[in-house]
């Protein structure tokens, strides 16, 4: 729907730089010293408007992200920022931080929600559990190299998570080429793993791979990850002692590593991985009626096929800002299965929101979309939280970014309806329930 918005430039010596006024919520630029945000304020003040959230991601600019003027629709305060570039995870938290500091100096504001969406609930995760539990939380962690920061770090009182990967570190080992053996380059000497020559292959849908196959491609996939990790624990230690390439970090390319849709390996081909949950859960339909069963998956198959010697196909980060963010503790027996995942030690970071609500006690809505790659995810973190509320839900025919699936509907001949208002619709009764945050 088009709607016609009035620019009212303001100037603000509280550091408000403009105001975008709309019909039903006003946007307002707000300077956090580290990072801009963006305010979405609803026009209309109602005890609805004293609940903010807070939205970031990992890497990308949210602050134009379709939950912002949703939530903002229905009565909710959002303050959507960037995160800093790179990938080091306390550079981000200090970026969520300032956000929840604004927030809790403003007198109408009296309850802060954070929004992690994708690889977003990896960082929110990861900023509550430090929140809640200080440097304990990094007992027993891979990378534990944070500054005294997580000792005064202001904790929210609940978390949205919807839609959430299975963490940056999974996210990243489901994507490696399990070929590559020359990690300065990329170059691939055989081909044991070409998804395109594997028994099962089908050009055309969906594939069917051999369980030796898969379980063959899995191994190798964590073999490299696990050598990966090693190298970057091997280079921290020499910065440590001054003897790496900078003194504080140094540049880290892993090749055929990037972690994005469309280098997704295996099971966005098959469509067997990943497809069904392991318990029954709330599922809403088209039309607004939610039944509680075993959830599916309708995400149609997707090739992949990005060639690991271009430089657009690796993971571009430093050897802080992989074990920080990245790295995990992955077995031998790793495998993906039907309906989740064998041999992942969640916890040995603070890279998976699975791992991180083990220690969070905040208020949790869980939802996942099941036109998505990522919807499984949801029920990981659902099972492993040990919130005493907590809700989970998934919306039927949903893309990864809300709206209804496009090439689900098509590849399955459905018609899922509004999905995006299905959710936000869901999320407004979540907030709003009596007793949770009013």
């Amino acid at each position: 729907m088009q709607r016609s918005f009035l620019l009212l430039v303001v100037c603000w010596c509280a550091g408000l730089l403009s105001v975008l006024a709309t019909g039903n919520y006003s946007t307002t630029y707000v300077s956090l010293n580290r990072q801009d945000a963006l305010l979405y304020a609803p026009d209309t003040l109602s005890a609805k408007s004293g609940v903010a959230v807070v939205v970031m991601h990992s890497d990308e600019n949210y602050m134009g992200f379709v939950a912002n003027a949703e939530l903002a629709r229905r009565g909710y305060t959002v303050l959507a920022t960037v995160p800093s570039s790179g990938q080091i995870m306390e550079e981000k938290l200090r970026n969520v931080a300032a956000c929840v500091e604004y927030l809790r100096r403003r007198s109408d504001i009296r309850k802060i929600v954070l929004l992690g969406h994708s690889g977003g609930a990896t960082v929110m995760t990861a900023y509550q559990l430090l929140a809640e539990q200080g440097r304990k939380a990094l007992e027993g962690k891979i990378y534990t190299d944070y500054s005294s920061l997580i000792d005064h770090l202001p904790p929210a009182d609940g978390l949205l998570l919807m839609d959430a990967n299975y963490g940056l570190s999974l996210m990243t080992l489901m994507s490696l080429d399990p070929d590559v053996t020359d990690e300065s380059t990329g170059m691939v000497k055989e081909r044991r793993f070409d998804l395109t020559q594997a028994e099962g292959y089908n050009p055309s849908g969906s594939s069917l791979f051999t369980d030796a196959f898969e379980s063959a491609f899995s191994h190798a996939q964590q073999q490299r990850f696990s050598r990966i990790v090693t190298t970057a624990k091997n280079r921290l230690a020499l910065i440590k002692e001054g003897k790496g390439r900078f003194a504080d970090d140094e540049p880290l390319v892993i090749p055929g590593g990037n972690l994005m849709r469309f280098y997704n390996k295996l099971f966005p081909q098959d469509l067997r991985l990943l497809s069904h949950t392991r318990g029954v859960w709330p599922l809403i339909h088209k039309d607004g009626s939610v039944t509680v069963d075993t959830v599916r998956s309708v995400r149609a198959p997707m090739k992949a096929g990005a060639e690991s010697s271009l430089f657009s196909a690796s993971l571009n980060t430093s050897v802080r800002g992989f074990l920080s963010s990245v790295a995990l503790s992955v077995s031998p027996d790793f495998k993906i299965l039907e309906d989740g995942f064998e041999g992942v030690e969640w916890t040995s970071n603070l890279s998976t929101p699975i791992g991180n609500v083990t220690g969070i006690a905040v208020s949790t809505l869980v939802m996942g979309m099941t036109g998505s790659w990522e919807y499984l995810a949801a029920e990981y973190i659902y099972v492993h939280s040990v919130s005493q509320d907590k809700s989970i839900a998934f919306v039927e025919g949903a893309s990864h970014m809300f709206s209804a699936a496009g090439d689900a509907e098509h590849y399955w001949q459905a018609d899922y309806g509004d999905t995006l208002k299905n959710a936000f619709d869901y999320v407004d009764g979540w907030l709003s329930q009596d007793g949770r945050f009013f």
